[in-house]
């Protein structure tokens, strides 16, 4: 998935500036340890070292899922892009082309997401949630091989990676909130080099930016770590639409929140949603954790 993402921006520039990128795979702790990612340090754990990288001159840009990204700035780099983003929804993925409706009582569905769990069981409090890991093929397998009735995962990965066949269902922004910046991706650079963050500049998106902003701005707010079941969808171009939800992990009780407000005003949007949820109690469903990791979800 990574390189994939990787090449995709790699072609954008060159198609836009001409310039040849050479690709670098690094391994990170997240592609290597079986671990949940609540157990690892959230998904930030994908992207440290890539940023060690960057900091080291090693490589001059980093591409990363937007979601994976701790929201706390990092000194001495710039986020210098967020490209057009692709399809920010949920997708099942389920034996004999299943519904969600349709699986039987005590379905085990598999996920390392608990914001996925959470509004799984809000709508089916039946289900068996199963914890796993690996790529997005792995999880895949899983079904097929009947370790589980389903799995849920991004459906932007799905199509980065070929495998929209495999796709029984997709869950609409009122049924599952995604993650914030799902579907979305970031390129990173060291801060200070002449030119570099000017090229990048072509492959930004600005209405894709401002969406992820008020979303990331409003997770930043909450100060919900790692084990925080949050989902938020920012949509719109001159105007943006918020809709957020904090919810307990066991999908038991949650809160609903939204807003509108000028996409130039995109951080002040999602801090003002996060008060408002706050305001009513959110702060029983978050776990705050240092840096302000993202919410440890899973692709």
């Amino acid at each position: 998935m990574a390189l994939v993402q990787a090449r995709h921006v790699a072609h954008l520039i060159t198609e836009l500036t001409g310039r040849r990128v050479e690709l670098t795979p690094i391994i990170t702790l997240g592609d290597v340890s079986r671990e949940q990612l609540t157990q690892i340090g959230g998904t930030g754990v994908f992207v440290s070292r890539l940023r060690e990288s960057l900091l080291a001159g090693e490589v001059d840009i980093a591409v990363h899922s937007l979601k994976d990204l701790p929201t706390a700035d990092v000194d001495g780099i710039d986020l210098a892009a967020v490209p057009a983003r692709d399809d920010p929804r949920d997708a099942l993925v389920a034996h004999y082309g299943a519904k969600l409706a349709d699986l039987p009582r005590g379905a085990r569905i598999g996920t390392g997401s608990p914001r996925r769990a959470a509004q799984l069981l809000m709508m089916r409090s039946d289900l068996r949630l199963v914890g796993i890991r690996g790529n997005a093929g792995t999880r895949l397998s899983k079904v097929e091989s009947g370790e589980v009735d389903a799995v849920v995962l991004a459906y932007a990965g799905l199509a980065r990676i070929g495998r929209l066949d495999a796709v029984t269902q997709l869950f609409e922004p009122e049924e599952m909130l995604p993650a914030p910046g799902q579907g979305a991706l970031a390129v990173e650079c060291q801060a200070g080099r002449p030119g570099l963050s000017e090229l990048l500049a072509c492959v930004d998106d600005p209405a894709s930016r401002a969406a992820t902003t008020a979303e990331r701005s409003l997770l930043a707010a909450l100060q919900a770590g790692c084990t925080a079941p949050v989902g938020a969808y920012a949509a719109g171009t001159d105007a943006l639409q918020l809709q957020a939800i904090v919810a307990a992990a066991d999908g038991g009780k949650a809160l609903r929140g939204g807003a509108g407000g000028p996409a130039a005003e995109a951080e002040r949007l999602g801090r003002e949603v996060a008060a408002d949820l706050l305001r009513r109690g959110a702060g029983m469903y978050t776990a705050v954790s240092a840096g302000h990791l993202s919410n440890g979800d899973d692709d």
